[in-house]
């Protein structure tokens, strides 16, 4: 496991300098304040767990990258008249020398819209450093982004970056190029891909009609596993575009902090740090931030009956419903103190897929303990609001097991239709 180099918080982006390049430490526990960011007009339009890469999972972020342009799609929620980029190295040994980046409009796969591509500066230079354990946020680019809109974001590396602090799961595909293409709009160059977002964590968009940012935060469910790659059809996804036909330019801005394989009380190897260790982070500091929608804890009840390959440990074998729902406490306390409001899914059916993930995972203990921290999440008063996306997602004829068009086909995690079918079970009156 990635005990080591353990993520905590970073300082709040809303808390600086808008004009200057920003350097955000991944080891101080200070946030922004959720005012001051979406006073300022700014809101996390896009954004993406950093990970520390392993074999395991990413043989290709373990050996980082020399002389290559990495060109990462990514997805924005709302739209703005400029925007800054986040580079993270949070995971990194040493410090990452990005030689340029920039940003254009996809056009379709990794080539660019014509005359769409802009340079992105960091304290007005084109390249920039970035410490290890720490974060970048380059100067505002002034460029009007759309919402629901695919943007490439192109770093060129020029020296060995070892490890790339990464995002694992990304359900889209990125490009590699030998070379420095970051500002290169055609395709050809880029021979390689790759289903991770490498070295950019965030998109941050100046929107002051925008209300604020709500996150999504939990696993691989809110993360999108078994979405259709390239579609966008994760649930905050159908969330934001549910949001945008309600209200246009007065829809909140929504990012996907989830992570999958991850645990509200344990870190992995190959899943991120937990929930508890990265929330401050990925869901406290965004700036804008009013709302976080939980959902996790299937993986704590899961993986806890796994034997150890590497990515996980049973370090926790006889987890409890008490000890998952302590966690949910601690963020919610957390939250609570930042003026965020939380509000909590209850954890959707997993019915038949202990064959093919093993573990708790669809047997009767671990149904026994969803049951459990279902009826906390939904008795116990003690989030904001609670969303049933058990309920959205159930069968009618049998609730243990998914409604079968709602199935991926691994019987734990929704496909496209049911992650729609969640973003739909979300009452937009708790985001206004």
């Amino acid at each position: 496991m990635d005990l080591s180099r353990r993520a905590t918080a970073i300082l709040g982006v809303a808390a600086l300098a808008i004009g200057a390049v920003t350097l955000l430490p991944t080891h101080t526990a200070a946030a922004a304040s959720p005012g001051t960011a979406g006073s300022s007009g700014w809101v996390a339009s896009w954004a993406a767990s950093p990970m520390a890469p392993t074999a395991l999972i990413s043989a290709q972020a373990e050996a980082g990258f020399t002389d290559q342009t990495v060109r990462n799609i990514v997805y924005t929620s709302v739209g703005g008249d400029a925007f800054r980029v986040r580079v993270s190295n949070a995971f990194g040994a040493s410090p990452l020398t990005v030689g340029a980046v920039s940003v254009g409009l996809v056009l379709t796969g990794a080539q660019l819209a014509p005359d769409t591509s802009h340079a992105v500066t960091f304290d007005g230079k084109t390249s920039t450093s970035v410490p290890a354990g720490a974060e970048v946020l380059s100067d505002p680019v002034p460029m009007t982004v759309a919402p629901l809109t695919e943007l490439a974001i192109s770093l060129y590396l020029p020296t060995s970056t070892g490890p790339a602090t990464y995002h694992q799961d990304a359900q889209q595909t990125g490009y590699v190029a030998s070379g420095d293409h970051a500002a290169d709009p055609a395709a050809t160059a880029f021979t390689t891909t790759t289903s991770s977002w490498d070295f950019v964590d965030g998109l941050v968009t100046h929107a002051p009609r925008t209300p604020g940012t709500v996150v999504a935060f939990g696993d691989s469910i809110t993360d999108g596993y078994q979405s259709q790659a390239g579609a966008n059809a994760r649930w905050p996804n159908y969330l934001a575009r549910r949001l945008q036909a309600a209200f246009g330019g007065r829809a909140p801005a929504v990012v996907d902090e989830g992570i999958s394989g991850n645990r509200i009380l344990s870190p992995s190897a190959c899943f991120g740090v937990s929930a508890e260790t990265r929330f401050a982070r990925d869901a406290l500091s965004q700036p804008g931030v009013k709302d976080v929608i939980l959902l996790e804890g299937i993986n704590d009840i899961g993986f806890s009956g796994e034997p150890d390959t590497g990515c996980y440990t049973p370090d926790n074998p006889g987890v409890t419903a008490a000890q998952i729902e302590a966690g949910y406490r601690e963020l919610i306390a957390m939250a609570h103190a930042h003026g965020v409001k939380i509000f909590a899914g209850t954890l959707t059916p997993f019915g038949g897929s202990n064959a093919g993930y093993g573990g708790y995972y669809g047997t009767a203990h671990g149904e026994d303990l969803r049951q459990q921290v279902n009826a906390w999440i939904s008795a116990s008063h003690a989030f904001d609001a609670v969303i049933d996306f058990s309920a959205a997602t159930q069968d009618p004829a049998d609730p243990l097991y998914l409604n079968p068009p709602y199935n991926s086909g691994d019987n734990l995690h929704p496909g496209d239709l049911g992650y729609e079918a969640m973003a739909n079970a979300i009452p937009l009156r708790l985001l206004r």
